[in-house]
């Protein structure tokens, strides 16, 4: 029964009333989360002996440089299967996430560059693992302007799924880049298969505002399918139907 509702979702007419009961909850858990993470990341773990309170812009820039690794990876899982079985809403999902992954790019590129300045005396160096973000930023711009060039969706999606499934070799170039190569960036201070390398309380904060930026990515996603799913389906009596109930609080237009 289970597998069938999942199929059942797998239609953008089923999915956009779900998606809309979701939103609301991730917001929630997106505020709930951000304050915690920022509490104790800002006013409760103690002071790096050896950066200072500079390094506190790390409970931003660790967590959003984690997220921009993780969405292309779903970005790209929800592309090859729109490729492979040709499903329009896994399509959908992945252009929904793709300018959320590009700003977790952009963000992790200019907090690390605002902790670089104070710590290496310089905003930018061709660091492995730097030049390494910098590309994932520009294969989520070249996701996006790739699908927007191209008119017809289907011949977008495809497009734009081979891309993302190409650059999926980028992400553990980024992961590695600190172990392959003699380069600026510390050695992971998180793992799986160890204890963190600090004080339990920046774990904590740090985790706290991966999960506060993961809820953010869902609810941001969830949104954006939406509108394309509107805007794909418009076509359809299901989506006319729509507007002529006036549904999202738009009003009738009937």
């Amino acid at each position: 029964m289970s597998l069938f509702n999942a199929f059942r979702l797998s239609s953008p007419a089923t999915f956009y009333p779900v998606a809309g009961k979701l939103i609301p909850v991730f917001w929630v858990l997106t505020a709930i989360f951000t304050v915690a993470g920022l509490w104790v990341g800002f006013f409760v773990a103690p002071t790096d002996a050896t950066q200072g309170e500079g390094y506190r812009i790390i409970f931003v820039h660790v967590p959003v440089s984690w997220m921009s690794m993780f969405i292309y990876l779903v970005m790209a899982m929800w592309a090859g299967l729109g490729l492979a079985f040709n499903t329009r809403l896994s399509s959908m999902m992945a252009q929904a996430l793709a300018p959320t992954g590009a700003l977790m790019a952009f963000l992790s590129l200019w907090t690390g560059a605002l902790w670089g300045k104070p710590m290496w005396g310089t905003w930018w160096v061709w660091d492995a693992r730097l030049t390494s973000e910098l590309i994932l930023f520009f294969l989520y711009l070249g996701f996006i302007a790739l699908q927007s060039a191209i008119d017809d969706p289907r011949r977008a999606d495809k497009a734009g799924a081979i891309l993302a499934l190409v650059g999926v070799v980028n992400i553990p170039i980024i992961y590695f880049s600190v172990k392959w190569w003699n380069t600026l960036h510390q050695g992971a201070s998180v793992s799986i298969t160890r204890a963190p390398s600090m004080a339990i309380t920046m774990f904590a904060g740090m985790a706290l505002m991966a999960v506060a930026f993961w809820m953010y990515s869902i609810a941001v996603a969830l949104m954006r399918v939406r509108a394309i799913i509107v805007e794909r389906e418009a076509h359809t009596q299901w989506v006319r139907d729509l507007v002529i109930r006036g549904d999202d609080g738009k009003g009738s237009r009937g």
